[in-house]
């Protein structure tokens, strides 16, 4: 049977702490001398888990004595999720096809709420993205518009985790889609292609009609996949 590493104990202890609730956003955590000493653990091995969990956006670790100082509890935020998911994909753990489903699933949940939950300002922030697509934009800026705005409709549906996941796994993807942009044999027009499924889904979700939003944001996903 492996024996875990020391720092993968004092991983452990942080996380069940964590998940239980007993630490949440913005507590502090003990110093490293006291979580060493509770865990018979070195203060490397402390130090080793520590930079774990702040590489993955958990907690931030800052030196000093002010207000500021010390190890603190943060909301683990969706650029830290999407490194994650990014490496993942880089060692080949999830299928293309799997990760394709998965956003397929929060973006018809998301422009299905979104349709009904719409406001004035998320009509305005669609739009916006929008325009800034009908610029003659190379792949790299055209991607990170795709992203704004399908990030935008997550949003305005009103489900923060939904939100941070598909945010987390558009941005993890960005490389791979970047790619098949570029290597399109006609940028202009597979852009103007893009742009014309992004109206339709924006005019779906303007008349407030979910089922049809819905439709036209899996159909816009599975097309652009489908050329990966």
């Amino acid at each position: 049977m492996r024996v875990p590493a020391a720092h993968e104990m004092v991983l452990a202890h942080v996380e069940e702490r964590l998940t239980s609730g007993e630490w949440r956003p913005g507590d502090r955590l003990p110093p490293e001398r006291e979580l060493a000493a509770t865990l018979g653990a070195s203060r490397q091995a402390v130090r080793e888990a520590l930079r774990v969990l702040q590489a993955q956006g958990v907690i931030r670790s800052q030196v000093g004595t002010g207000a500021d100082s010390g190890t603190v509890v943060v909301p683990a935020p969706a650029r830290a999720l999407g490194r994650v998911l990014a490496l993942h994909l880089a060692v080949d753990s999830f299928p293309v096809d799997d990760v394709t489903e998965a956003r397929v699933m929060f973006e018809r949940f998301s422009a299905g709420l979104a349709a009904r939950r719409r406001s004035a300002s998320d009509l305005l922030e669609w739009t916006a993205a929008l325009e800034v697509m009908d610029d003659d934009l190379d792949p790299a800026a055209f991607s990170d518009a795709d992203i704004a705005f399908h990030v935008a409709i997550a949003a305005a549906a009103g489900n923060r985790l939904v939100g941070e996941l598909t945010r987390a796994i558009r941005e993890s993807v960005r490389g791979m889609l970047l790619d098949a942009m570029q290597t399109q044999g006609d940028w202009p027009a597979l852009r103007e292609r893009l742009r014309a499924e992004h109206r339709e889904i924006h005019a779906a979700l303007a008349d407030g009609d979910p089922t049809l939003a819905a439709d036209r944001i899996e159909a816009h996903i599975r097309a652009f996949h489908g050329r990966v």
